[in-house]
Order: C-alpha cells, then structure tokens, then sequence
C-alpha cells in the first residue's frame, strides 16, 4: 500500500492492536487527518474507536504500525512529550484546586512564568466563556461548567492536537446539544485539529467535518456527515447513522448502475447498486423521510398496510407492514399530514429510485 506521509497532520499506517495476543480490537487501521480538520470516530462500543484515540494519545501502544504527529513517528513518544490536549467525559478536574489553578497546571508543568500563566488562564477562560468563575472549586460548578474548564485547560497550552473522549456523556440531553454547537463554533474559531471520540450519531453529524465509523476494529465508511447520510457504502453504516428501512430481496439484475431486486411475491423494485451481485441477496435502504405516501407518477409505487401512528408534534411516524418488514417507518412534516391515518388501512408507498440503495445483507 503506498505511504500516507505526504497527506495526513495526523497519519496511522498499518496499525493494529491486540490486547491477547489472539484477536484484533484495531485491524490495519490507515488513516489520514488533515491539519485544522474536525474528526469524528464513530461506532458501538467494542467497535475500536477508543482504543484508536488511546493509541494516538499515548495511555495505549500499537501492536504493529506506525503513528505518525506532525511527520514526527510517536509510537516511543510518552504521552507528555506529544504536545496533544486531553479531554475526558469524566472532567478529571482536581477537586482541590480553583478553576483558575486548574487550568494553569498544564503551564506550570512545562515550566511557563507567572505573568504568562496568568494571562494565559485569562484567555482561556474568555474563550470558554467563565471569566467570572476563576475562584471556584469544581464542585461549586455544574457538569456543563466543568466540561468548559476541562476544555480550557486542554486548550490553554496550545497544543498540536485535542483529542475528546465522549466529553458530553455525561451532561442532560439539552446541554449536551449546547456544548455540540460550543466545541463546533470553538473549533471554528481556533483552526485547531481535533479528534472526538462518540457514540452518539447525532453528536458526530452536528460536529464534524468528517466521521470514520468503527465496527470490529475496522473502519466501514470514512466520509462527510452529508455523504455518510445520504451515501452509506454498507448496511451497517446505513442502520447505525440514522433512521432507515430495509427491504429483503434478491438481485435479479443490474443495469447503468441499478439493481432490479426481486421482492416477495416476484415484484421488481429498482435501487442503486452499491453492494448487490446478481442471484445474491440484498437489502434496500430507504430513509424515512424520503419515502411519500399515495405517491403520484412515481416509478416505485408499492402497498403497505399502517401498524402504527405516533405524533411527535414536528412530525407524524407512521410505521407500516411493507412485504416482510414489519417496522417500514415514514415520517411526514407536521404540515405535510392533512389527515388521520388509521391503523389496519392500506396506504401506497413510493420514493425516488435514487434514493433507494441496494445494499449488503
């Protein structure tokens, strides 16, 4: 495989880790990450996501492969000597010391003067708006408090890099969504290279320039928020980035890029083939909110009997019974739904055959 070292701020090359001996948590990881660029690694635990920051950061080693900072090889690097910002989701504040000593300890650790640290501490608590909280214990803050100062003091000696490990799981839904759009226009603002570990989809969509999502210590898709949505390369990044419907069929045929896959019953139904051999089964994907209902002139046009309705107030889910799948969701804008819908009643579906994506089962 040809070097990435031309390429990537941040670069692993054929990296792997085993933690036995036996089986593989990261499998020939190569990945590039530009300078000033907001990654997101994604995936379910167990996915190899965090042992992957781990390993960047230095509190894990690579088995094989070489990490690369800045053209410097780090794997021999001790975590203090990278010059890399750590936030945790758990803060890792010390309960003992004020804000303000809190984030001046990374300055007093290398070594800078008091009138620099003190300035420093300034801006730092300017750029994460708590001016006002220098004198306070971590305990007299709030968890959203606490994860600015944690992020102030992995900003205040201005690293190379951040890296953030779930830094907002531990906060309330409407706080966490806050602290989303803080890090981003933060990031925004600072030009600086961060890798940000989640779980959360949302999270990733809202945040990142562009998101590698894990799944057994490999990564599936590594693309933009937009094209992970709307282009999933496989059936797991497609289930696990968003909402999406999958219908069962098999592939009969493939012709200027389309799949003719074969439902129940022996109805054609076409769809972009992206993973889809014919005679092989495979699995349309469709997101919900891409499918309408009586659909007029459309090329897809199928019957689906309603299991289900549940207002949401900005919008209507309805979910159906199309062929086999018996959770077929649609979801109409509030405005969009002019009338009830009962349970048991046929409705006709249909979306864009573009929208539609033969998948890998």
């Amino acid at each position: 495989m040809p070097s990435l070292r031309t390429n990537g701020f941040v670069r692993f090359e054929n990296v792997q880790k085993t933690y036995d001996g036996r089986s593989l948590v990261v499998k020939a990881l190569n990945l590039s990450i530009g300078r000033g660029e907001f990654l997101t690694l994604l995936g379910p635990s167990g996915s190899g996501k965090t042992t992957t920051l781990m390993m960047l950061a230095g509190f894990e080693s690579a088995t094989s492969g070489e990490i690369f900072l800045d053209d410097e090889l780090i794997n021999n690097i001790p975590p203090h000597k990278r010059g890399l910002g750590m936030v945790f989701q758990n803060y890792a504040l010390f309960p003992h010391m004020t804000v303000a000593d809190n984030i001046a300890f990374p300055l007093r650790v290398r070594a800078i003067g008091k009138a620099e640290t003190t300035e420093r501490v300034r801006q730092a608590l300017d750029m994460v708006r708590m001016s006002n909280f220098e004198g306070r214990k971590p305990a007299q803050l709030s968890g959203g408090q606490q994860q600015r100062i944690a992020l102030a003091r992995a900003l205040v000696f201005e690293p190379k890099l951040l890296l953030m490990d779930e830094p907002l799981g531990a906060l309330d839904k409407q706080l966490r969504e806050h602290m989303q759009f803080e890090i981003k226009h933060l990031h925004e603002r600072l030009g600086i290279t961060i890798v940000y570990v989640t779980h959360d989809q949302s999270e990733a969509l809202t945040m990142s320039d562009r998101i590698a999502v894990f799944n057994d210590g490999r990564i599936q898709q590594l693309a933009a928020p937009s094209d992970l949505y709307e282009k999933p390369d496989n059936s797991f990044v497609a289930q696990f980035i968003g909402e999406n419907n999958r219908l069962r069929g098999v592939t009969r045929a493939l012709n200027n890029g389309r799949a003719e896959v074969e439902m129940r019953g022996g109805v054609i139904v076409p769809a972009l083939a992206v993973k889809a051999a014919v005679g092989e089964p495979t699995q349309i994907s469709i997101r919900p909110e891409r499918v309408s209902l009586e659909p007029q002139n459309s090329e897809i046009n199928l019957e689906g009997t309603v299991a289900e309705v549940i207002y949401l107030g900005d919008h209507i889910r309805i979910r159906m019974q199309v062929f086999d799948d018996e959770n077929f969701i649609v979801k109409l804008s509030n405005g969009s739904a002019r009338r009830d819908f009962a349970v048991g009643e046929s409705l006709r579906v249909g979306w864009s055959v573009e929208d539609g994506r033969a998948l890998d089962v």
